[in-house]
């Protein structure tokens, strides 16, 4: 990015902004904007196009706002190339983009390679069983459950291996002609373990078995018509009869079987010799009975009446939950043992990645480096788990977070956390995650516009200098742009010393029709470089300079000093304060600074010049005009305290006031003339504005900044109506 031209109306309480910035030359621009200027606003209009939000105006929403904010080629900037950073958002996190910062490449591509053929065989698995069950529930989630009893979906390979020893004895499959979801529907289930039909199951069951154990072929547990009829189909698929062999059943009466037809014609009677007993059928009548009342399991009645061979296993549902599964797989065993083959080779390779994983340091730890490093809180950072996030089995890291205090130490968590920290301490992990989105950007190369607002305001001061060096190290990436807002001036002044050039140093006003973006003045010491220089060719400067050359004599040789006294008359209208000629002020600054000249007109009262000026700073263009608030500051006290000692009329308690003149004097005026309203809120407004932009130094003067030319010359034009 070359230039941003933006252009703003409406936004977030900005009435009007046009400006453009230039990147060409230095990628960092620092705008200095008092309280209430326009710091957030920008901010936050900035935020609104990096969420794709429309423009608006959130106190006078039915204002039509229009932001503009264009690059050198005349396109709108892209909402992915911007990004807004708040003075503290307590829920910023980073997102699954920072987490890419801990991608090792060729192990990640290697690792999901391992599984491709793991998932194939997973998926073309998973589909046999679904169309063996004639199932249409999560298949993978309901083996879990059946052989893991847990709802995570990483314990399906788990499930599988634990019931691997089983498959290996696994005989038969009795069960894999069950439609699964007619028995394990929720209503079903929920109706299987109601009190009565567990009642009516277990007398079935052993009525049943009581049965079964009479049976002159049948033997409970052993060999059951299931059984029979599987060895029946298997002997005539492999021509065990059409070679002339027979089978010989012992029983009571031995019985000798030499066809297919004959041996299914046994299990068949004498399995209806079983199920037709009147005792079991009247077992069962007594669960269908049952399963009536409840309409929302007839399907399954239904079910039941083709399937009477499942009743004895519903009088333990779990367990023969568990049989069916078995079934499933071993009616298809062969997609079952690839699949657990496949997971075993892949087993011993991804446990090599993962160490390797383990071992290398990433992006992620410098990040973490970076805050352990350079910010002084309570606690320090670890990455849990950070081999998940690298082969892409979580998308986000989780952070663990060591409370330290003196030599004990404890792991918290990041809520218990928050709860221990000052605001400061919780500003520097909010600015954790700032750093993570940066380094992000700055692995990915990604062009980016950075609006930084005030994110320094309330550090101490060691946080503060470690975010401005890594604000420095932002600033010198090609792909990084920065606009950093700021309403602390020692801040800004700070950023332009160490990396931000004077020329992108900009500072706030506000006009009649919205704001405006000035070149900064005065950030190195306006008063060396440039009010003293002018002392003798300017006689603004020259007024501008009176307290700073005060607070000189002051460091230097006291308050008792007659050249002190003598400037505090020029700051607090006195006696001889309409005595003092340019020539004596001149007289002074020689004194001081070794350095001969002469004013223009020398013989004429400095009190004058100073209101000459004042009145000219009430014509004088919006600005920053550091010199005009100070002369206007002056001439504003001045003529209020002009004012109330010409109305007290009482010479001896006005020279009795040796301190806080200003406000002794307003003390006498208000018990005097309590019903003049007006001239009394006039000078509190007085008391109020003027004494921090005169009583300034040379090493703070920000309470001028943050005054406006606007209110000080409507200030200065209501004192002097009072004369």
């Amino acid at each position: 990015m070359k230039t941003l031209k933006i252009n703003l109306e409406n936004c977030y309480g900005i009435k009007q902004l046009q400006h453009t910035f230039d990147f060409s030359k230095h990628r960092v621009i620092a705008i200095y904007a008092p309280n209430g200027a326009m710091k957030s606003s920008f901010a936050s209009t900035f935020k609104d196009l990096s969420e794709g939000a429309p423009p608006k105006d959130r106190i006078f929403p039915a204002r039509t706002s229009v932001r503009e904010i264009i690059d050198e080629s005349g396109a709108e900037v892209a909402r992915e190339k911007i990004v807004a950073i708040k003075p503290y958002d307590e829920v910023f996190g980073h997102t699954e983009k920072t987490s890419t910062l801990l991608v090792n490449s060729a192990l990640r591509k290697e690792y999901e390679t391992l599984h491709v053929d793991i998932e194939a065989a997973k998926n073309l698995f998973l589909k046999s069983i679904q169309e063996l069950s004639g199932s249409k529930k999560d298949l993978e989630k309901e083996i879990s459950l059946t052989f893991s009893f847990t709802e995570n979906d990483r314990e399906f390979k788990e499930a599988l291996f634990r019931i691997e020893n089983d498959m290996k004895v696994q005989k038969d499959a009795p069960y894999s002609d069950i439609a699964y979801d007619q028995i394990f529907d929720d209503k079903v289930q929920a109706f299987l373990n109601t009190k009565d039909f567990k009642g009516a199951i277990k007398e079935y069951v052993e009525k049943y078995n009581e049965l079964l154990a009479a049976s002159s072929y049948f033997k409970r547990g052993i060999f059951n018509y299931y059984n029979a009829t599987t060895i029946a189909k298997n002997l005539s698929d492999n021509g065990f009869f059409e070679a002339k062999h027979s089978i010989v059943l012992n029983a009571a009466t031995k019985k000798e079987i030499l066809s297919q037809d004959e041996l299914e014609k046994l299990i068949d009677e004498e399995k209806n010799q079983i199920l037709k007993d009147k005792e079991l059928k009247k077992r069962f009548t007594e669960i269908e009975k049952q399963i009536n009342k409840n309409t929302s399991v007839r399907d399954f009645n239904d079910y039941l009446l083709r399937n009477e061979k499942i009743l004895p296993a519903l009088s333990d549902v779990k367990a023969f939950r568990v049989a069916i599964w078995k079934s499933y797989f071993y009616t298809k065993i062969d997609l079952y043992n690839d699949l657990i083959k496949k997971y075993r080779t892949v087993e011993k390779r991804e446990n090599e990645i993962k160490e390797v994983a383990r071992k290398e340091r990433t992006q992620w730890e410098r990040v973490i480096d970076i805050f352990n490093s350079r910010f002084h809180v309570p606690f320090k950072l670890e990455a849990k788990n950070r081999i998940d996030v690298m082969l892409g089995r979580e998308p986000l890291l989780s952070l663990g977070f060591t409370f330290q205090d003196g030599e004990d130490s404890a792991l918290v968590g990041r809520d218990e956390l928050l709860q221990a920290l000052s605001t400061g301490e919780k500003k520097a992990l909010y600015v954790l995650n700032i750093i993570f989105e940066v380094e992000a950007r700055r692995k990915s190369k990604q062009e980016t516009l950075f609006i930084v607002d005030d994110i320094a305001d309330s550090f101490d001061y060691r946080n503060k200098y470690a975010i401005v060096e890594y604000l420095k190290e932002i600033s010198e990436d090609p792909s990084f742009s920065l606009i950093i807002l700021t309403h602390n001036f020692d801040f800004f002044r700070t950023i332009n010393s160490r990396f931000v050039h004077y020329s992108q140093c900009f500072m706030t006003s506000k006009t009649d029709t919205g704001l405006s973006l000035n070149r900064a003045e005065g950030i190195k010491n306006v008063f060396t470089k440039d009010w003293k220089l002018n002392f003798f060719n300017d006689a603004r400067k020259r007024v501008a300079s009176i307290p700073f050359i005060r607070n000189l004599i002051e460091y230097t040789k006291g308050e008792n000093d007659p050249d002190y006294l003598k400037l505090t008359s020029l700051l607090h209208w006195k006696k001889d304060s309409d005595a003092i000629t340019q020539d004596d002020l001149a007289k002074i600054y020689t004194a001081i600074f070794g350095i001969s000249g002469s004013c223009p007109d020398g013989n004429k009262k400095v009190i004058e010049v100073i209101g000459a000026e004042a009145t000219d700073c009430l014509k004088a263009s919006d600005g920053i005009n550091f010199e005009n608030k100070i002369v206007l500051s002056i001439a504003i006290r001045l003529a209020a305290e002009k004012f109330m000692i010409e109305k007290i009329a009482d010479e001896k308690m006005v020279s009795g006031i040796a301190t806080h003149q200003t406000y002794k004097l307003f003390k006498l005026f208000r018990e005097k003339y309590v019903a003049n309203i007006d001239a009394i809120a006039v000078i509190e407004r007085v008391m109020l504005m003027t004494p921090e932009n005169i009583h300034l130094n040379s090493f703070m003067y920000e309470p001028i900044l943050d005054m406006s030319d606007e209110h000080l010359r409507k200030l200065y034009t209501d004192v002097r109506s009072l004369q």
